[in-house]
């Protein structure tokens, strides 16, 4: 039966937000009004604030050498795009039908997103024919109208080829560095980087955990950082990956033009949409850590589910710089006992001076305190690649016995529970769109990637999402302030003490 992660599907039904009213949270209902889910059966385990306690006890317990309990509790929702699949599916090479196992049906592709900039074209399809996809869409009849395309060969091979990388940031950045343009054109590959001497070969069922990391994009500037997901789930049968649950956390705030919403994801759809796909925009890259048992893997979804209704309620915001997809997972792992290593702040000395002369330059107070906020935040939070960088090598450590610190809970079950470590790479599928590359991890590669003439950068306006007021929770506090604010009420008042001093030297 087919899972979303570690969850059965048969435990969830298929629905709209708009239907599912009663069923989730008012504001799951509104965000997902017109989009197909799968929604927890009543009776299931929903994570929430009242879990805490209990979750916390489970890790007691497993700490113990104990049974982890009542197991993982569910997400709000998983966001599956479209209600039908259709498996084993062969493209001709007009793109017009599509031949399955249970016969030949026409093909059809969803709309095109009025601020998509590239769409399925003559190279998608050479890319696409000669292999079985998997499809999510609506049967129609004798028709097909697909949503999303996966190659069905993108799969863990039961014996991967063993590569030597070493456990530290440097050399995870190699890695990801070392194909051309991030490897947007390289083959699929999976590499096997760590592997207990007693491990069994991959095989169906087998819990995971995994990190999700997409480059950079080739036609958008403000998307070369990258984004970044932690994943969690089963090896599928032959080693798929499809049914992999991607936990992807996304500005709530704006409508993407891509069509995304923050939601955990199955791993086709998260990389193969046709409008919000990861692989129609960038490369990919993963990293997947196959364990021996599930408790760990079923411990962070619980969390993640947990985190996704605190951000549908908005009792806290995405905001870019403090709390973005990286920065919301890292945190995730911490709070959960996974001492992520800091990597510290770009530089708080660029950082005090560039907020007023930026101002000064660009006469804009938002700019100047968006700087502030990127150059003093915890890289590791703030850069998706950095947050791949350090957890990966950290893994590595852990799993390894490298580690120098003394253990949590949470990560000594982690170290005791991984069988191997892999890394992944999924090239960009072709399309209309400009191909990509390997994703920056400091302002200054930033700076280096985007044209100096800001009217030559490409930038994609989106409109805002006003999240309606009566789903808001008036008991909720607001956000805490940024360290710009205290940058800027620092600043205004050495410039008041500057005028008084002058003032009174001059009428002294």
């Amino acid at each position: 039966m087919a899972e979303y992660g570690l969850l059965p599907a048969g435990n969830f039904t298929i629905t709209t937000g708009q239907n599912a009213a009663g069923q989730v949270l008012p504001q799951v209902a509104w965000y997902f009004r017109d989009e197909t889910i799968a929604v927890p059966l009543p009776g299931m385990p929903i994570a929430g604030f009242a879990a805490a306690l209990t979750m916390a006890q489970d890790l007691a317990r497993w700490a113990a050498g104990n049974s982890p309990g009542s197991g993982i509790a569910y997400p709000p929702l998983v966001w599956i795009g479209s209600p039908e699949i259709e498996h084993d599916a062969v493209l001709d090479t007009s793109g017009s039908k599509i031949g399955t196992p249970d016969g030949e049906l026409s093909l059809q592709l969803v709309p095109k997103l009025p601020l998509n900039r590239a769409w399925f074209d003559a190279s998608s399809l050479a890319f696409c024919c000669g292999r079985p996809l998997k499809m999510r869409g609506n049967r129609i009849g004798e028709s097909f109208v697909a949503r999303t395309l996966w190659p069905q060969d993108f799969r863990l091979p039961r014996l991967p080829q063993a590569s030597a990388v070493a456990a530290n940031p440097a050399a995870i950045r190699k890695w990801l560095r070392a194909q051309p343009q991030g490897g947007a054109r390289s083959p699929f590959a999976v590499e096997s980087v760590w592997c207990r001497p007693d491990a069994a070969s991959i095989g169906a069922g087998q819990p995971l955990i995994g990190l999700m990391l997409n480059g950079a994009q080739g036609d958008d500037d403000e998307a070369h950082g990258g984004h970044f997901a932690l994943m969690t789930g089963r090896v599928g049968v032959d080693g798929a990956l499809d049914d992999l649950l991607v936990n992807n956390f996304y500005t709530l705030d704006s409508e993407s033009e891509k069509g995304i919403i923050a939601a955990p994801v199955p791993l086709d759809n998260y990389l193969g949409d046709l409008n919000s796909g990861q692989a129609w925009y960038r490369p990919s890259y993963m990293l997947v850590a196959t364990l021996r048992d599930a408790r760990i893997a079923g411990h962070l979804q619980s969390a993640l589910g947990r985190v996704y209704n605190h951000f549908y309620r908005h009792q806290f915001v995405y905001q870019h710089a403090r709390a973005n997809c990286a920065g919301i997972s890292v945190t995730t792992l911490r709070t959960l006992g996974w001492r992520v290593p800091v990597r510290g702040p770009e530089s708080w000395l660029k950082a005090i001076f560039g907020l007023p002369l930026t101002v000064l330059r660009k006469r804009s107070l938002q700019q100047g305190k968006a700087l502030f906020d990127y150059l003093t935040e915890d890289r590791t939070r703030l850069y998706p690649a950095a947050a791949f960088e350090e957890i990966a090598a950290d893994l590595l450590r852990l799993a390894s016995g490298q580690g120098a610190r003394a253990l949590s809970d949470f990560e000594r079950l982690l170290a005791d529970d991984v069988d191997e470590i892999l890394l992944v790479r999924v090239p960009q599928f072709p399309s209309s769109r400009a191909w990509g590359d390997w994703p920056v991890d400091s302002s200054r590669e930033y700076t280096a990637r985007v044209p100096r003439n800001p009217a030559q950068r490409q930038i994609i306006p989106v409109p805002p999402r006003p999240f309606p007021a009566e789903l808001r929770d008036p008991q909720m506090p607001g956000e805490p302030p940024l360290r710009s604010d205290y940058a800027v009420a620092g600043w205004a008042t050495a410039i008041v003490a500057l005028v008084v001093f002058i003032l009174y030297r001059l009428l002294a």
